[in-house]
């Protein structure tokens, strides 16, 4: 199987590579001429052939931008106000200028015009895009530095692995120790996203509801996740304790199932 920090690096590679690209699109798009007389003496015959396999900006940046901001969310969750801003419009935006103009700006070719003078118009978004594209390279000295800390990958690698056996647990009928399994994943999930948050849990021996219930109280997220991971605790507490109704193949299905897409979106 592989590891979380080498998918991570792989992930993050491809992204580089198709930034960069996007990056040279934008720049034919907006200076063409420029564009042209910089690299054509040195692809010389290649030259067309290069610019022909260039995508379009317009059509692929959405990808590049949700993908980056999945990679953000784990690796450098401090960048990611930082990277929206260089694409969202400012809703306080009362003039359009050439510091503010954004690459969602870009995205519809506005052109701002003074006295039917232009004012700003698309090639304002290349710094904007440039910025975003050093914010998703800088997450690579985090790999490279020693300060880098890697426990939360490890931690996701077992994770992973606990669940395979659970999985395995419950098609085997060992339906109880499969829940109990997952329950824990959970259990040591949730004390980690408090640990991030810096939100404390007073209580001596915290279970997965007084996990979430205080990360629900700080607003860490909201309602409708704390009611799923809820629903998940009384699947797991079906298998822990003697209960009139006993857990089922479905049950336990559910809440690995549950576990799983948590440990994976909730950091």
């Amino acid at each position: 199987m592989i590891s979380n920090l080498t998918k991570y690096k792989k992930d993050l590679g491809e992204l580089i590579s198709t930034g960069v690209d996007l990056l040279m699109a934008m720049q034919y798009e907006c200076h063409p001429e420029e564009f042209e007389k910089q690299l054509k003496p040195k692809l010389k015959k290649e030259y067309l052939g290069f610019v022909k396999k260039l995508p379009n900006f317009k059509q692929s940046y959405q990808s590049w931008y949700s993908e980056a901001l999945i990679l953000l969310k784990q690796l450098l969750p401090d960048r990611i106000p930082d990277f929206i801003k260089l694409y969202e419009k400012p809703k306080n935006r009362k003039s359009i200028e050439y510091g503010n103009y954004t690459i969602e700006d870009y995205l519809q070719t506005l052109v701002v015009t003074n006295n039917f003078e232009r004012k700003v118009g698309p090639e304002a978004a290349l710094s904007q895009f440039q910025q975003q594209l050093h914010i998703v390279e800088s997450i690579k000295k985090r790999f490279e530095s020693s300060l880098f800390d890697i426990k939360q990958l490890v931690q996701a690698d077992v994770f992973d692995s606990e669940l395979e056996s659970a999985n395995e647990l419950n098609k085997k009928g060992f339906i109880r120790g499969a829940g109990a399994v997952a329950g824990v994943v959970l259990e040591k999930h949730l004390a980690q996203i408090c640990h991030n948050h810096n939100v404390k849990v007073t209580k001596k021996n915290p279970t997965i509801s007084d996990y979430n219930d205080n990360l629900k109280n700080a607003d860490v997220f909201e309602t409708p996740t704390w009611r799923k991971i809820q629903h998940l605790g009384d699947l797991r507490n079906l298998c822990d304790h003697k209960k009139k109704k006993e857990p089922t193949k479905d049950d336990i299905e559910e809440l690995i199932q549950g576990v799983d897409k948590i440990i994976k979106t909730i950091f």
